[in-house]
């Protein structure tokens, strides 16, 4: 009897406790199928392309290789350790997108370079990106490959490159605190700096600093993005924020809030693991003062 009683309590106390848990809200991304991810490829870069769509013979525009075709195995996943981890060849320009549209949400990955580079990275820093709120067909961006979407790049830092900038995809704009320098491209993001509005040639903003973990080791990443706001993170550090997320449609500047995530084949091998996202429900109270 005293043994029942005991498990009875022990079974009552695991209850009540459960019950003020904090549920796992984090949904993972990756598994390896790809399941919850389509993909879509340009064009096989040439040297001379100069976003140009390119032509036959005949001077006739040749079609993009298209919606999940995955020519050349460009997207795959390798287990390792046995979790799944995405491996993006970049032999040809274009993205893995998912399958559902997100806002308002918390988006964690881990990526980390691989050895490959292809035309025209050959001798340029190794290159991807995460493009969010990314709406609409793809291809509409200068490179034809992507679609309608705010980037957190994912780039190497060499030649004034870092994790963590930011770039006008298509039409894309949004408001950043900025430093001005005399350099060309080297807007710099300063939380206690100017607001502009970026597009109209003011397309790419660099990150505050360099975060990135050594070459070959795994970089934490962690895009929040909330009512037009949004914070690239790198290893644990804010290098970007951005608020009124939009596109200009004419002269009219319409709200880009939501959307489906690209991850972007961009002529360099990249891989990529443990992705996950879960829905917020406000900027976390530690990073509200990017925004005041």
């Amino acid at each position: 009897m005293k043994r029942i009683a005991i498990l009875l309590f022990c079974g009552l106390f695991l209850l009540l406790n459960a019950s003020f848990m904090p549920p796992n809200l984090w949904t993972d991304l990756l598994d390896k199928n790809l399941s919850k991810w389509e993909n879509y490829e340009s064009y096989r870069h040439q040297l001379g392309y100069k976003g140009q769509v390119p032509v036959d013979a005949s001077g006739k525009p040749i079609a993009p290789i298209g919606y999940n075709k995955n020519e050349a195995n460009v997207f795959s996943v390798v287990m390792q350790n046995g979790e799944p981890v995405l491996r993006i060849s970049g032999e040809i320009y274009g993205c893995v997108f998912t399958k559902q549209d997100f806002e308002n949400y918390d988006l964690k990955l881990k990526v980390k370079w691989g050895t490959k580079k292809w035309v025209p990275r050959l001798t340029e820093p190794w290159d991807s990106g995460i493009l969010y709120n990314s709406q609409g067909p793809a291809g509409v961006d200068y490179w034809h490959s992507w679609m309608l979407s705010q980037e957190f790049q994912v780039s190497a830092h060499e030649n004034g490159n870092s994790m963590g900038d930011y770039w006008c995809i298509a039409n894309s704009q949004a408001d950043v605190r900025i430093d001005y320098s005399p350099k060309k491209d080297s807007l710099k993001f300063n939380p206690k700096g100017e607001i502009i509005t970026t597009g109209n040639g003011k397309n790419f903003i660099q990150a505050s600093g360099n975060y990135e973990s050594p070459h070959g080791e795994w970089t934490e990443l962690e895009l929040i993005s909330f009512g037009g706001k949004s914070l690239h993170i790198v290893n644990g550090h804010v290098v970007m924020a951005l608020s009124n997320s939009s596109y200009h449609d004419g002269n009219q500047r319409k709200p880009l809030t939501h959307g489906k995530i690209q991850l972007q084949s961009e002529a360099a091998e990249v891989f990529y693991k443990d992705i996950k996202i879960r829905n917020i429900k406000a900027i976390p109270a530690k990073y509200v003062s990017y925004f005041e």
